[in-house]
């Protein structure tokens, strides 16, 4: 606050500040206009605005620390997150107890179908139909509170909102996804979008891949994937993949480097889906490159640099210079769960891996990418993990036990070219968990029908079941008690 404060002062006026919503930056200018001006003015001024900074004015009388003994609003489920999981979990909820009163909350205008990314950036989608109103998509009669989280207050049932409102809960259900550190490579910031460097994890770049494979004719294409674990694992393989089938079929892929710098040690953590990949890594003349971690990137020299870390010897850095480059960004959890105390060491929050139920907060849930259990970070996860949820919540409302389990299921179809896919279905420890039979689909090796399901299927399953509480091959499994319990 005292930087934003001694920038009010400093600055010629009028002054613009920017955030999302405004709400914070509304926020910063009453705490440091409450030095010199009474907080009725202040109110006024935040009123007038549009912004209500009662919050605020609470925080200000005690002490400086936001009450939450009472608090603005209570309901008795807030989901934090509007994504793929908070949004469907809602709807499950709402299927089964109807006058549940229920609230989510987030900032966001717009509701992405993040996983249609990679087929717009292999010129197969548009990007405009992986994105819907957020208003089109909150089930009926859910209350949507759109704000930014702060902080949560566990032991007071309580979350603290952007310009300090508190919301009350019986019950909380935490899902607001992970976030896409791009700041920390160096410089990459600065060069996205331009300068041939993009990525398929950011709507508005997912276009430029596209735009870059089709006027590449010849030279390097790099191809990164950060240090796990980041949201569908094989999305930066995907990209690479996509890419080389294009220009496969253009004719200039003899005359295209194509480089895949793995933080990792292996092209993919499920073994038996390897061979199939290396097929066509083989067949696009990709180089493998693990233990290979972005940690800078200069856009106008068209140079990047990678720390290597080799077991038994010391870490290096090698530098390699790119006529373009599909980065997948560093992912962590947001900045407000990491220093919350639902957090685990690692900043994820901390659940039972089966009902995911918090460790610590029985009144606390959590689903999606945010949370600790060991899965792959994917859309089909939360689909699987929304009505487990759901269920597990019904019967704690009812004073029920947990009765239902996540079955630990992942899912990530990777796209080896244009018209076949590789349907990687697997849960804890890597273990195959198919959806159909083989003879129908095997998805260890890559399928038509797969591809069908890609882009015919998953995108209205996602927009019209998924997200609105239809669990189609998505039932919660009973959860299994130890003998004796």
């Amino acid at each position: 606050m005292a930087s934003f404060g001694a920038a009010l002062d400093a600055l010629p006026h009028p002054l613009l500040a920017y955030c999302r919503t405004g709400t914070r930056s509304v926020t910063l200018w009453s705490f440091w206009e409450a030095r010199k001006r009474p907080m009725p003015e202040i109110l006024a001024a935040t009123k007038a605005a549009g912004y209500d900074m009662n919050g605020v004015a609470r925080r200000l009388a005690n002490g400086g620390q936001t009450p939450t003994d009472t608090g603005d609003a209570h309901f008795e489920v807030v989901i934090v997150g509007a994504g793929a999981g908070g949004i469907s979990v809602a709807a499950c909820l709402k299927s089964r107890k109807p006058q549940l009163n229920i609230a989510v909350i987030d900032p966001a205008d717009i509701h992405y179908y993040q996983p249609g990314w990679t087929m717009v950036g292999g010129g197969i989608f548009d990007a405009k139909t992986t994105a819907k109103t957020m208003g089109s998509l909150i089930p009926r009669g859910v209350h949507w509170i759109k704000s930014a989280v702060a902080a949560f207050e566990p032991e007071n049932n309580a979350v603290i909102l952007d310009g300090c409102r508190v919301v009350k809960y019986d019950r909380l259900i935490v899902c607001p996804g992970l976030k896409l550190d791009w700041a920390k490579v160096e410089g990459l910031e600065e060069t996205l979008g331009r300068n041939g460097v993009t990525s398929n994890y950011r709507y508005d770049l997912a276009p430029y891949t596209w735009e870059l494979v089709q006027e590449m004719k010849s030279g390097r294409a790099l191809f990164t994937q950060p240090p796990m674990p980041i949201k569908c694992a094989g999305a930066p393989q995907k990209a690479m993949y996509l890419s080389g089938d294009a220009w496969f079929r253009g004719g200039v892929l003899k005359d295209i480097d194509i480089q895949f710098m793995n933080a990792g040690g292996a092209l993919f953590g499920v073994k038996d889906y390897v061979p199939a990949l290396q097929e066509y890594v083989d067949k696009y003349g990709a180089t493998l490159n693990f233990i290979h971690n972005l940690v800078s990137v200069d856009g106008p020299a068209k140079k990047a640099v990678f720390d290597v870390c080799k077991l038994d010897a010391e870490p290096s850095r090698v530098e390699a210079e790119f006529d373009m480059m599909h980065v997948c960004p560093p992912q962590t959890a947001p900045d407000f769960i990491r220093v919350s105390p639902l957090a685990d060491a690692a900043g994820w929050v901390d659940v039972d891996q089966s009902t995911l139920r918090h460790q610590s907060y029985d009144n606390i849930w959590s689903l999606g990418d945010v949370m600790n259990a060991p899965n792959a970070k994917t859309a089909a996860a939360a689909r699987k993990q929304a009505p487990t949820v759901a269920d597990n919540i019904v019967a704690d409302i009812a004073g029920g036990s947990a009765v239902a389990q996540y079955n630990c299921y992942g899912s990530c179809p990777l796209t080896v070219e244009r018209g076949k896919i590789v349907l990687a279905e697997f849960g804890y420890g890597g273990a195959l968990k198919p959806s159909f039979p083989r003879f129908l689909l095997d998805g260890t090796r890559p399928s038509r029908a797969a591809w069908f399901l890609k882009e015919t299927l998953l995108p209205p399953i996602y927009w019209k079941a998924m997200l609105r509480g239809k669990e189609w091959m998505a039932k919660p499994e009973r959860l299994k008690v130890a003998a004796g319990r």
